[in-house]
């Protein structure tokens, strides 16, 4: 913490912290004599003489303490603690914690509110609660001291990350995504980008917005918090979305039901959307001039989706890998990661601002945990290929887990993200274990493969072309899927393949919708699956199928892949396809941008500049003239029939309220 005179800036002081500590905010007590400082990475209050800056205490809050505010009378100390659901009462004069207050929709909610901004009314009477994660403000009658009582919710715009009150009562929220999602025709096109004045790169494509809502009528608030509700597809007690289930589903209705499934294998893949990879599909909503590796340089992919399932409406939640491996593992990111990766993706930041997420920091992960912990919570055996684990850094020395509850349960020879490491290798390997799992007649429950070189080295001279990287990619997931379906397992098994994130790519719908596979011998076949899913719906049907609860809200709020399966097994392997395309291609010095690709760095999941990364790729793919289509903007409208008696039915009910908000922001998520 820097003390900076307002007469002599250049002579500050400064307070130590323990390590890790990142304070977040400084707030002074009402009589200047000491200081309240956030501990956004320790979930904790330093108290701080003012004079000296020597710690005087330090007060234990709940995870991600952020905003706080005093109130009037200086008595009370109201913190935010966005990785919980909760703002933290503390009495300023003891440090006792006097209350706990739920923002979330239903008090016994897993974590994803997001907590993160607070404000009072100016007579202290009344406080108003920014939940980031459900789009939304709790509002709380704090006149009486230590008995906060609910007055309702607000819906507002995507991802609030501030909120202030007015000393006539209005209420002004900045809205940090803005309102909505969009496509990205402009988006990155691997070797073909569009000129910069139109580029649409999803790490900069949605603009805040303000959010300027005038002191709602006890009538108004009864109407926005119906509006909130109907937002948000989360059910009390985290109920499953279970009304369009089938009774024979081979799914469950709840965690703890029977699935003739006993092992799920989760792959991860690296950045790519559906018109990417999927465009050129005619039976899925594609568009084939965005399809830059089509039929020819993906064969399994086409086949897979033709032969199982075909995918054309699922969406990654995330924008880049940071947020998206964190998406992909515990169905949410955290204020952290979401405030951190934006500063470490500006030009050249990677090497100022760390990376924020895959176990860089122990503090970045959900308050939830990740699948994994879920498994061991419920005695399941589980193994990771590659995913949060660390490659030596020297000759000869092993592979690291990135987090506790991962060691021992790591392949100790699958290597993690390198791209200079064949994907086909990473599929030897894996097959070699299961190999090894067959002679012992057993398999884990949960395994998770980080098959990431579809990522591609772009244009690097002397580097594989981007389609040979992508067919590798290809391959070496048909020989996985191949083998699998060729094993004692497969007549219990399921298979899911996702994008860690769909940031390396150009996509008429969205900017999140992204490339995924779901099979097994319980998957419909020849079939295309519309529904609106996600990541969380993935992770969901998982939990689903191995007995596992929800880590987030996301996950529990998630549609599960009901309509992706069938009840009936239809056990005949899956045959791979040979690559189409020349594996060892590279690029020669005549590649567009081969000079510039060469000063690159690609040794770590988005070191390099994505816009620039994906001009190169798309060049190298299409050619250096080639036009590209103009933007699409989009909106998402949910369809829901009739009849149904989904409580989602209602998820896009208008509020036309003259009291509430000039933007309401209608994304459930």
């Amino acid at each position: 913490i820097a003390s900076v005179p307002i007469e002599a800036p250049h002579t500050p002081r400064f307070a130590e912290l323990p390590p890790e500590s990142f304070p977040y905010t400084v707030l002074p007590s009402i009589d200047g004599s000491r200081l309240f400082v956030s501990l956004w990475g320790r979930s904790a209050i330093a108290v701080l003489h003012a004079g000296t800056l020597q710690p005087i205490a330090t007060w234990e809050t709940p995870a991600h303490p952020c905003e706080m505010l005093l109130s009037p009378s200086g008595d009370l100390l109201y913190v935010a603690c966005a990785n919980s659901n909760l703002v933290s009462v503390i009495e300023t004069d003891s440090g006792r914690p006097l209350e706990s207050i739920s923002s979330a929709l239903f008090p016994a909610a897993p974590v994803g509110s997001t907590p993160n901004s607070i404000a009072l009314s100016h007579d202290g009477r009344a406080l108003c609660v920014a939940n980031a994660d459900n789009n939304n403000l709790a509002l709380f009658d704090v006149a009486q001291r230590g008995k906060a009582r609910s007055m309702g919710f607000i819906p507002v715009g995507w991802y609030p990350t501030a909120v202030r009150m007015t000393a006539d009562g209005a209420i002004l929220v900045t809205n940090g995504k803005g309102v909505a999602s969009k496509a990205n025709r402009q988006g990155p096109r691997p070797g073909r980008e569009p000129p910069e004045s139109v580029k649409e790169y999803i790490g900069g494509l949605f603009h805040g917005t303000l959010s300027v809502i005038k002191p709602p009528s006890p009538e108004a608030m009864i109407e926005l918090t119906r509006a909130a509700y109907a937002c948000s597809p989360l059910r009390a007690g985290a109920a499953t979305r279970s009304a369009a289930r089938p009774a024979d589903s081979p799914i469950p209705a709840e965690v703890g039901s029977p699935s003739p499934i006993k092992h799920c294998i989760y792959i991860i893949k690296e950045n790519r959307t559906y018109d990417q990879v999927f465009g050129d599909l005619p039976q899925g909503n594609g568009d084939p001039a965005l399809c830059l590796f089509p039929e020819r340089v993906t064969p399994n992919l086409h086949a897979l989706a033709t032969e199982f399932v075909l995918l054309d409406n699922f969406y990654v939640e995330s924008e880049v890998s940071a947020d998206g491996h964190e998406w992909t593992m515990a169905a949410y990111a955290t204020d952290f990661v979401e405030k951190s990766w934006p500063l470490a993706y500006r030009d050249g930041n990677l090497d100022k601002v760390k990376y924020p997420s895959e176990g860089a920091f122990a503090h970045a992960g959900s308050a939830g945990g990740y699948l994994w912990d879920r498994c061991r919570e419920a005695g399941l055996d589980y193994l990771s290929f590659g995913e949060f684990v660390s490659n030596p850094t020297r000759p000869g020395a092993p592979l690291r887990a990135k987090l506790p509850a991962l060691e021992g349960h790591f392949d100790p020879e699958y290597r993690a993200y390198d791209l200079d490491y064949p994907d086909a290798r990473r599929a030897a390997r894996f097959i070699e274990r299961l190999q090894e799992f067959e002679a012992q007649g057993t398999l884990p429950s949960f395994m998770v493969l980080h098959l990431p070189n579809d990522h591609t080295h772009g244009v690097v001279r002397g580097k594989p072309t981007p389609e040979a990287m992508v067919a590798e990619n290809d391959l070496s997931l048909g020989r996985i899927i191949e083998a699998i379906s060729q094993s004692r397992f497969w007549p219990t098994t399921a298979i899911f393949v996702v994008e860690d994130d769909a940031q390396n790519g150009s996509d008429h719908v969205d900017a999140h919708r992204s490339e995924a596979l779901v099979i097994s011998p319980y998957t419909r076949r020849g079939y295309v699956d519309s529904n609106m899913y996600s990541t969380s719906s993935m992770l969901r049907t998982m939990e689903l199928i191995l007995g596992l609860k929800p880590m987030s809200q996301f996950d529990a709020a998630a549609l599960p892949m009901y309509e992706s399966f069938q009840a009936a097994p239809q056990l005949a392997p899956y045959v791979h396809r040979p690559a189409k395309v020349d594996l060892q291609a590279t690029n020669g010095p005549e590649a567009w941008g081969a000079d510039l690709a060469s000063t690159l760095d690609f040794s770590r999941e988005d070191a390099v500049d994505d816009l620039l990364l994906n001009e190169l790729i798309w060049r190298s793919v299409r050619g250096a003239d080639s036009p590209a289509p103009p933007p699409v903007r989009a909106s998402f409208v949910f369809a829901t029939p009739p009849d149904s008696d989904d409580d989602d039915a209602n998820d896009d009910v208008d509020d036309d309220s003259t009291d509430g908000p000039a933007t309401v922001e209608r994304n459930s998520g």
